[in-house]
């Protein structure tokens, strides 16, 4: 075993891990100014090869989303669009940007839907390859966009790859149990699934005067998918002892009321310290902890990326992260690697928690938990789904071994470099020429000493120098719910809220709140087919929903 990974303690069993990473995802870029750079997924992968952690994993490239794939939730019209605005044509869609949100936040630009091609093409492929038993933890850190809609780009998310990904898992799959910790609530996932009770979100967010708005105590589902919805709401600040204190037990109760067979994990790494955007106080390993927590249920595992807007602290969490799912830990020494000079000037794998106060008061998060805990007990145990027929979709001619006729490649005949990425090495196996300098035997560099300053990040300017983005209604705004689109009471906001002296109250000294809410919309049934085509747009609900039924997932007009 290599000095820079360290197997963990307790590990009943190995997990199969499929790791998925497109190397055009680092080329994409928002524009000067924005804080979404996907570099930040390059830098992970720098992280989790000169680690070594290679040797643990298969690692894929994934086949990118086709418009078809994408339209099983999204609307024809809208994917359309977005396969052809380009920076040279985008003043001929003017009104187009408008209607579906596009510009600011979510910029045009080179390149915009191969990239979403590639987070979406990660995220099923993976949810595909846990469905037919190829893998026991799929790792897409180029997905987790939680807040695209069905029709509509929001907080730099233009393709809801979750939430196609969770389609996926359906076909095979009863139950899907989707957690967030990213600091910001998952409402474009909450809102797709808000009327099924075979999809169960959970979100612990910042709520108050914060991007989307969305995410309140009493945002708990409709129809069937009502105590399908569960918010955590968080304010300011909170640190690893008081998250694990909330995360873990309304965790470990959703899994013994809901019972899923598979578990989609977003991990939005900007509620770690520090972070340009977040306002929660985690460290690597409180964030990380999550990860630890949900893989020790032992169930089929989506892992996805999200937020994260510090690129030395989000590639820092990932590849941890990355090793967990692994089964080691990480040496905390930061091996050499193609961007070594932006973990300066320590060089270490760690984000550390700072001193800020922390505004989650221990009464405030027990009675928050209290009033979760008690949406759960009214499911009265698991739904009762019953999957016939598995439907046919294209993705199902991608999952057939295409390593089948390896035995009959010549010995002497290079191999293809997917089958050498496939290949996970052995504990105790004699390492090659590659590896040597593992155990001591290389010796090593200090790089610490060096005389040359280490080289400004230019990649993370300060926004504030720069082009705006968010102006009024995006996730950069300080303003809070004017704008909002959730499916829940939250999302039928029609004014701003006032701004409170202090902290927004929330409404959790009586449990009386959980049962409040709008009047219930009737659901669309489903026809078993899905709807490729938008209809009228509703002002509130934005007209997204993915309805399930009992034989397969499909997206309809709510």
């Amino acid at each position: 075993m290599s000095q820079n990974m360290i197997p963990l303690d307790g590990e009943s069993q190995k997990k199969r891990v499929c790791y998925f990473f497109d190397s055009d995802i680092g080329g994409f870029h928002y524009g000067p100014g924005h804080p979404m750079k996907p570099t930040r997924i390059r830098m992970c992968h720098s992280l989790v090869m000169n680690y070594g952690l290679y040797k643990k994993m298969e690692i894929f490239r994934a086949k990118p989303a086709t418009k078809r794939e994408m339209t099983q939730f999204h609307s024809d019209e809208y994917v359309e669009f977005l396969s052809r605005i380009t920076p040279s044509n985008m003043n001929s869609y003017i009104k187009e940007q408008h209607k579906y949100n596009v510009g600011d936040d979510c910029p045009v630009f080179d390149g915009l839907f191969d990239y979403c091609s590639i987070s979406a093409g990660g995220s099923m492929e993976g949810a595909a390859r846990l469905s037919r038993d190829k893998c026991d933890i799929a790792v897409n850190w180029a997905g987790g966009l939680h807040h695209a809609k069905k029709s509509e780009a929001s907080g730099f998310c233009y393709v809801n790859d979750i939430v196609l990904g969770i389609l996926e898992l359906l076909r095979y799959h009863t139950r899907v149990l989707y957690i967030d910790v990213d600091v910001h609530h998952g409402d474009g996932v909450e809102e797709a699934f808000y009327t099924t009770d075979r999809v169960m979100t959970v979100s612990f967010h910042k709520y108050g005067e914060y991007f989307p708005g969305t995410g309140e105590l009493r945002d708990i589902g409709i129809g069937k998918g009502k105590y399908y919805s569960l918010n955590f709401p968080l304010r300011d600040g909170i640190s690893d002892e008081n998250y694990k204190s909330v995360f873990e037990p309304v965790i470990r109760e959703v899994m013994a009321s809901y019972d899923p067979s598979a578990i989609v994990l977003q991990c939005g790494t900007d509620s770690l310290s520090g972070d340009k955007l977040g306002c929660l106080n985690l460290s690597m390993r409180g964030h990380a902890n999550c990860v630890k927590f949900v893989k020790s249920f032992n169930k089929p595992l989506l892992l996805l990326g999200g937020g994260g807007y510090t690129m030395r602290n989000v590639s820092r969490a990932w590849a941890y992260e990355t090793g967990l799912a692994a089964g080691v830990e990480l040496a905390p020494e930061i091996p050499v690697n193609e961007y070594y000079e932006y973990f300066g000037p320590d060089y270490e794998l760690d984000v550390r928690s700072s001193n800020t106060e922390d505004m989650n008061t221990p009464e405030y998060l027990e009675r928050v938990k209290n009033i979760v805990l008690d949406n759960l007990r009214h499911l009265g145990g698991p739904p009762g789904i019953h999957i016939t027929d598995i439907p046919k979709m294209p993705i199902d001619d991608d999952m057939d071994d295409l390593n089948q006729d390896e035995d009959l490649i010549p010995p002497d005949a290079r191999r293809h470099r997917q089958l050498l990425d496939s290949r996970i090495q052995a504990d105790g196996e004699l390492s090659d020429s590659d590896d040597e300098g593992e155990g001591g035997r290389r010796d090593h560099t200090q790089h610490r000493g060096r005389d040359s300053e280490p080289r400004s990040h230019s990649s993370e300017a300060d926004v504030a120098g720069g082009r705006r983005f968010g102006i009024g209604v995006g996730i950069l705004s300080s303003g809070a719910a004017g704008s909002t689109h959730g499916a829940g009471p939250s999302g039928h906001t029609t004014m701003v809220r006032p701004v409170l002296s202090g902290h927004l109250p929330m409404e959790v000294d009586t449990p009386t709140t959980t049962e409040s809410g709008p009047t219930p919309i009737e659901p669309v049934a489903a026809n078993g087919t899905t709807d490729h085509h938008s209809g009228d747009q509703s002002p509130k609900t934005n007209g997204t929903a993915a309805v399930v039924d009992d034989a397969t997932a499909t997206s309809v007009e709510s």
